[in-house]
């Protein structure tokens, strides 16, 4: 009698085992999936944040290149107004930096 009932327990304990197994299957596929869709979820997200950085920097760099053609006109304007200060302000400009090179030959 103890035969049976030990054959019966293994059996009983192999069944269970094959669910356990069938249990874990289950369990991994589960967090597979769902780290699956936190990572397609995360991979969204990094694209509209990319995309918000892309536009963000294309606008600033619009709003840069029209602040430099301003300046650009600006000078030009004030050039084309005054001329005798413009030729003074590059000469002395063109002198200083002379001084520095040549000050900076001297110390080589």
């Amino acid at each position: 009698m103890t035969d049976k009932t030990g054959d019966v327990a293994a059996a009983e304990f192999a069944a269970d085992l094959t669910a356990l197994r069938a249990d874990i299957e289950n369990l991994s596929e589960t967090v597979a999936s769902l780290m699956s869709g936190r990572a397609s979820a995360a991979s969204v997200a990094v694209k509209g944040a990319l995309g918000d950085a892309r536009d963000q920097l294309s606008q600033a760099a619009t709003h840069a290149q029209d602040s430099a053609f301003g300046a650009a006109a600006d000078l030009e304007r004030r050039i084309e107004r005054d001329p005798l200060t413009a030729v003074l302000i590059a000469a002395g400009i063109g002198m200083a930096v002379g001084m520095m090179s040549k000050s900076r030959g001297k110390a080589a």
